[in-house]
Protein backbone atom coordinates (compact mmCIF):
# COMPACT_ATOMS: atom_id res chain seq x y z
CA UNK A 1 0.00 0.00 0.00
CA UNK A 2 1.25 3.52 -0.96
CA UNK A 3 1.78 6.20 1.54
CA UNK A 4 0.73 9.38 1.61
CA UNK A 5 2.42 12.46 0.01
CA UNK A 6 2.44 16.03 0.02
CA UNK A 7 2.45 18.96 -2.74
CA UNK A 8 4.03 22.53 -2.13
CA UNK A 9 5.47 25.22 -3.59
CA UNK A 10 8.17 26.93 -2.05
CA UNK A 11 9.04 31.01 -3.24
CA UNK A 12 11.46 33.07 -2.57
CA UNK A 13 9.22 36.09 -2.03
CA UNK A 14 6.02 37.69 -2.65
CA UNK A 15 4.69 36.40 -6.42
CA UNK A 16 8.47 35.89 -6.92
CA UNK A 17 10.23 32.88 -8.01
CA UNK A 18 8.71 29.51 -7.55
CA UNK A 19 9.35 25.85 -7.25
CA UNK A 20 6.55 22.83 -6.66
CA UNK A 21 7.72 19.83 -5.55
CA UNK A 22 6.43 16.74 -4.07
CA UNK A 23 7.50 14.87 -1.06
CA UNK A 24 6.60 11.80 1.20
CA UNK A 25 8.28 13.87 4.56
CA UNK A 26 7.34 17.59 3.95
CA UNK A 27 9.18 18.93 6.96
CA UNK A 28 12.36 17.12 6.01
CA UNK A 29 11.89 18.13 2.40
CA UNK A 30 11.70 22.18 3.47
CA UNK A 31 14.41 21.66 6.05
CA UNK A 32 16.36 20.79 2.82
CA UNK A 33 15.42 23.24 0.86
CA UNK A 34 16.12 25.69 3.06
CA UNK A 35 20.06 24.47 3.99
CA UNK A 36 20.66 24.07 0.12
CA UNK A 37 20.16 20.08 0.18
CA UNK A 38 16.81 20.33 -1.29
CA UNK A 39 16.83 20.61 -5.01
CA UNK A 40 19.17 23.24 -7.51
CA UNK A 41 16.40 25.35 -8.79
CA UNK A 42 15.76 26.22 -5.00
CA UNK A 43 19.23 26.66 -4.16
CA UNK A 44 20.44 28.77 -7.30
CA UNK A 45 16.96 30.81 -6.61
CA UNK A 46 17.56 31.38 -2.92
CA UNK A 47 13.93 29.71 -2.35
CA UNK A 48 13.35 29.23 1.42
CA UNK A 49 9.64 30.22 1.99
CA UNK A 50 7.52 26.79 1.79
CA UNK A 51 4.27 29.15 1.06
CA UNK A 52 1.47 26.55 0.10
CA UNK A 53 1.06 22.27 0.48
CA UNK A 54 -1.90 19.93 0.17
CA UNK A 55 -1.84 16.36 1.55
CA UNK A 56 -2.48 13.53 -0.35
CA UNK A 57 -3.50 10.41 0.90
CA UNK A 58 -1.74 8.19 -1.53
CA UNK A 59 1.85 9.35 -2.82
CA UNK A 60 0.99 8.84 -6.69
CA UNK A 61 -2.07 10.78 -6.27
CA UNK A 62 0.65 13.23 -5.03
CA UNK A 63 2.64 13.05 -7.43
CA UNK A 64 -0.03 13.27 -10.17
CA UNK A 65 -1.20 16.59 -8.97
CA UNK A 66 2.60 18.16 -8.82
CA UNK A 67 2.87 17.26 -12.52
CA UNK A 68 -0.30 18.70 -13.65
CA UNK A 69 0.65 22.22 -11.41
CA UNK A 70 4.05 22.10 -12.81
CA UNK A 71 2.23 23.05 -16.34
CA UNK A 72 0.15 25.53 -14.49
CA UNK A 73 0.76 29.27 -15.70
CA UNK A 74 2.24 31.50 -12.78
CA UNK A 75 -1.09 33.30 -12.07
CA UNK A 76 -3.16 30.05 -11.48
CA UNK A 77 -0.18 29.34 -8.66
CA UNK A 78 -0.60 32.89 -7.15
CA UNK A 79 -4.62 32.28 -6.67
CA UNK A 80 -3.87 28.87 -4.73
CA UNK A 81 -1.27 30.06 -2.96
CA UNK A 82 -3.31 33.37 -1.96
CA UNK A 83 -6.55 31.43 -1.09
CA UNK A 84 -4.96 29.84 2.17
CA UNK A 85 -1.71 32.27 2.49
CA UNK A 86 -2.72 35.85 0.84
CA UNK A 87 0.55 37.30 2.95
CA UNK A 88 2.90 34.58 1.10
CA UNK A 89 4.27 33.51 4.93
CA UNK A 90 6.64 31.36 5.60
CA UNK A 91 4.72 28.31 6.78
CA UNK A 92 7.70 26.35 7.78
CA UNK A 93 6.78 27.30 11.83
CA UNK A 94 4.21 25.44 11.07
CA UNK A 95 5.08 21.80 10.03
CA UNK A 96 6.83 21.62 13.44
Amino acid sequence: MARGGWVYIMADRYRGTMYVGVTADLAARVHQHRNGAGSDFCRRYGLTRIVWAEHAPDITDAIAHEKRMKRWRREWKFELIERSNPEWRDLFELLA
